[in-house]
């Protein structure tokens, strides 16, 4: 499946992001949190299409934000208050300018957002086992 391994591709890159080395240049900061953003992004859609293959009512639409809610309500995301705070982070952070708001994105990211990249990640290869698995059966 496109979306999931797009997915997986772009967050394995986000994994391999230096943050010590970010502290000292802006450019490589910038490029972490361009890298978290993409990741998202691919992490919604790649939730989206494994509800869709689960048959789920609501996938076929819906913003991020209704993605994750659904998500959620049928527990292919477990930890609401992360996805829902990196919503916000991503559609804050091109307007993010002040270096201790900076800073304080990248230890979310590293700290937070890349181990639930990884347990959405997990799940959805699990689910699309499932979904493979029920359509051959």
């Amino acid at each position: 499946m496109s979306k999931l391994d797009n997915f997986s591709n772009c967050l394995n890159v986000l994994k391999t992001a230096d943050f010590e080395f970010a502290n000292d240049n802006e450019i490589y900061r910038t490029g972490i949190i361009g890298q978290f953003n993409l990741t998202f992004e691919l992490a919604w859609k790649a939730l989206k299409e494994v509800l869709r293959l689960h048959g789920t009512e609501g996938a076929d639409s819906g913003s991020p934000r209704e993605v994750l809610q659904l998500g959620y309500k049928v527990g292919f995301v477990s930890d609401p208050a992360v996805w829902l705070s990196m919503l916000k982070k991503r559609s804050t952070s091109v307007h993010i300018y002040d270096e201790d708001e900076i800073d304080e994105l990248l230890l979310l990211i590293r700290d937070s957002f890349i181990p639930a990249f990884t347990v959405l990640e997990g799940t959805l290869r699990t689910k699309l086992e499932e979904a493979v698995k029920d359509s051959l059966d």
